[in-house]
């Protein structure tokens, strides 16, 4: 079996982290440090393909990170990993978690997958533009996106075109023709999706989209969206169907009408999107897109497995998950036009 790097690091007195960043081939690595890492290496049999690959673990990397801090009860993410954790056991795999800590040691994502010895990561809920995680999604390691496509991986999304499409035509289908957009926050390809579809829909219902009708929220970020709700309703041409990032904004969303004095659907419509059980259970029921986020995470956990066991055959495809769209009683009829 090949040598941890935490057996490296004690053999030549180094942190963990500089082990990992030395055998990844990382820059800027002091040629004596280097040196002494490597002669340690040797010596204790280290094998990149054994563990640098995380060959024959059976250990998957998740790299979940939730900037609303709701950690593993996020209300859509928390159903679709235990989705990806069932199936994953169900093949023979254990989850690991992928953070920035080896110990007490900071450490890169790909650093810290070195060091678990993971044979694969899926990523969801991440910044998928910072250069970390772009850079495990170049690496050797086997990956699957969720919600981001990526050249080279396969990624599990929602139909989030034909999500806004349905959102859209059916505020239009009751009379609405201000329809606002505060989206979540620009990080992923999914978001963009929808605010291009938003963008696009609007056109084809030949209707005009002013300056300020779209504003960039945060997913789960209640605060935020009372906040940009109160500056949509202080419009003179306020808007009277607000599309919400996500449905827990619904709540944002609630105390900002009711800190106008409006009334839900009466005076404003609200929508969102995610399905959550939480926000069905509200009076009045939110009406919202509703993604299957436990089949995406099963296709999640199906794909990256074939990946690791059948790498010859992998390809990047993008497997989109239908939505459906809950009426709900937050859409009321328009009566301006």
């Amino acid at each position: 079996m090949s040598a941890s790097f935490k057996e490296i690091a004690e053999r030549c007195g180094l942190p963990i982290h500089t082990v990992a960043r030395v055998l990844n081939d990382a820059a800027q690595i002091d040629e004596d440090v280097r040196s002494r890492v490597l002669s340690a290496a040797a010596e204790l049999g280290y094998s990149s393909e054994g563990a640098g690959k995380g060959s024959n673990t059976h250990h998957i990397g998740v790299l979940f990170v939730d900037e609303s801090y709701s950690g593993l009860t996020h209300p859509f993410f928390a159903s679709m990993l235990n989705a990806f954790k069932e199936q994953a056991e169900s093949r023979g795999y254990d989850i690991t978690f992928i953070n920035h800590n080896i110990g007490a040691e900071s450490a890169t994502y790909l650093e810290h997958c070195r060091y678990r010895g993971v044979d694969g990561v899926c990523l969801a809920c991440v910044d998928f533009y910072s250069k970390e995680v772009e850079e495990l999604m170049n690496s050797d390691i086997p990956c699957v996106t969720v919600d981001h496509p990526w050249p080279t991986l396969a990624c599990v999304l929602s139909d989030n075109s034909d999500a806004m499409r349905m959102l859209v035509d059916y505020a239009v289908s009751l009379g609405h023709r201000r329809i606002a957009f505060v989206s979540g926050q620009r990080n992923s390809e999914v978001t963009e999706e929808r605010i291009r579809q938003y963008h696009e829909n609007m056109k084809a219902h030949h209707l005009d989209v002013p300056n300020g009708y779209y504003l960039e929220g945060r997913y789960g970020d209640t605060a935020l969206t009372r906040e940009l709700v109160s500056r949509l309703l202080e419009r003179s041409d306020r808007p009277s169907c607000i599309l919400l990032p996500d449905d827990s904004c619904y709540f944002g969303a609630q105390e900002a009408v009711r800190e106008h004095e409006l009334r839900i659907p009466a005076d404003i419509s609200l929508a969102g999107f995610d399905g959550i059980g939480l926000t069905q259970s509200l009076r009045p029921k939110l009406t919202t897109i509703r993604q299957d986020s436990e089949e995406m995470g099963r296709q999640a956990a199906i794909r990256l497995i074939e990946r690791i066991e059948h790498p010859e055959s992998a390809t990047a495809e993008r497997v989109k998950i239908p939505v459906t769209l809950l009426k709900g009683a937050t859409v009321g009829w328009c009566e301006e036009w």
